[in-house]
């Protein structure tokens, strides 16, 4: 027998509901994927920085 007093959720909670549920069993891999990511983005960056800081060091001297 349904409860009057405890609807059933929504579509739209539903769907919220089970996003949550989603991203909290794959919290730590999503985590890891962004520090990775971020790693990557800080080695590239480093090492452009330093081929543009050589090839203009080699112009000006």
């Amino acid at each position: 027998m349904k409860n009057s007093l405890n609807p059933e959720p929504s579509g739209s909670k539903r769907r919220i509901g089970r996003l949550r549920h989603w991203f909290a069993r794959r919290r730590r891999t999503i985590a890891a994927h962004m520090l990775r990511g971020t790693c990557y983005g800080i080695g590239t960056g480093a090492a452009g920085l330093g081929f543009w800081w050589i090839e203009w060091w080699a112009e000006h001297h």
